[in-house]
């Protein structure tokens, strides 16, 4: 197996580097969620008056709404450090311990997509959550036992995408549950710019908006488009992001002025011209896509639906009109219903 070169290594550091630069340094910073902001900043000042940790938070909605980047604004708040991990990287019990008798007091611990965590491993942590306590069974058979660890206080933010596959009692230990919403087309324009003077490139007034409109309602792939529009305006042009740089950009990503991007249009496709519009079943739909049922209903469905394109129903997806006549495909709809 081939070893990545030092300059892909070097390259991918960069990028890494670069989206944290891009990360809210403070509340200002942080563009929209303004309800989610005002009751986070209670919670803060008010623990912070109780010289105590924060009480447990979970953070919920679709991916690259700022769920990371909050948590990170927390710590710095309350001036405290913050170690991250995920619910797929906590294998074993044994992780969980290591990480929790690790924490110094008033750190914050961030689980990303903690819906993945192992049940077993959700037993442990509810003692930990609720009191401060880590039970950890040592041997095994007629000589086990248990010992309890006492934990120094600390503050749990968890993040998740699907927080409908969080257990009841896991649910149920966070002091205060949020989650965050898709962001306007103004929002996202603000961010845009904000994001263009931390990368120190050129942006015409006019461009922002295509950008924003083709963002997807979600200010990680306003920032992915937005490189990529940077990258193009270095090859091609003076390294200024115009107008006509993003059109260019956005058609040579086969992304359309609704964000719609190719996957997007093939799922449609398919549930009209092999399902005659619908209603379709998700695993039937992934299987005749040949794409993940979870990415389905995950990464596209939701912003399809917001659009107005797709509809659940209890039998299952359906192509909306408004859809047919995005595709250029009003006439086939027509002859549908007759």
């Amino acid at each position: 197996m081939s070893t990545p070169s030092v300059t892909a290594t070097k390259k991918n550091g960069e990028d890494t580097a670069l989206d944290a630069a891009l990360r809210p340094q403070q509340w200002d910073d942080f563009i929209g969620q303004e309800r989610v902001k005002k009751n986070l900043r209670i919670l803060i000042d008010a623990a912070r008056q109780r010289k105590e940790p924060m009480e447990h938070v979970l953070f919920a909605g679709p991916a690259g709404l700022g769920k990371t980047s909050m948590a990170h604004l927390v710590a710095r708040e309350m001036q405290s450090s913050i170690r991250i991990t995920s619910g797929p990287a906590i294998e074993r019990v044994g992780d969980l311990a290591s990480i929790l008798t690790n924490l110094l007091p008033g750190d914050i611990l961030f689980i990303d997509e903690v819906h993945r965590l192992n049940k077993l491993i959700e037993e442990v942590l509810y003692p930990a959550m609720e009191s401060r306590t880590l039970d950890i069974v040592i041997g095994k058979g007629p000589s086990a036992r248990t010992i309890q660890l006492e934990l120094p206080p600390f503050t749990l933010i968890a993040a998740t995408t699907r927080p409908g596959l969080l257990s009841s009692p896991l649910r149920s230990r966070f002091g205060s549950t949020f989650r965050l919403e898709f962001y306007t087309p103004g929002e996202l324009e603000r961010i845009i710019a904000r994001s263009a003077a931390v990368l120190g490139v050129a942006l015409a007034r006019d461009a922002a908006p295509v950008l924003a409109q083709s963002a997807r309602a979600t200010p990680r792939i306003a920032n992915r488009l937005l490189k990529r529009c940077r990258d193009y305006a270095q090859v091609h042009a003076d390294g200024a992001i115009a107008r006509d740089i993003v059109v260019k950009t956005l058609a040579l990503l086969e992304v359309d002025e609704l964000g719609l991007e190719p996957m997007d249009r093939a799922l449609m496709r398919v549930i009209i011209e092999k399902f005659n519009g619908g209603p379709v079943g998700v695993q039937s739909l992934a299987a005749a896509a040949s794409e993940e049922e979870d990415a389905i209903t995950d990464i596209y469905e939701p912003f399809l639906m917001q659009l107005g394109f797709v509809e659940r129903t209890p039998r299952g997806r359906i192509v909306t009109e408004a859809a047919y006549a995005h595709l250029g495909l009003a006439g086939r709809r027509a002859q549908t219903l007759l």
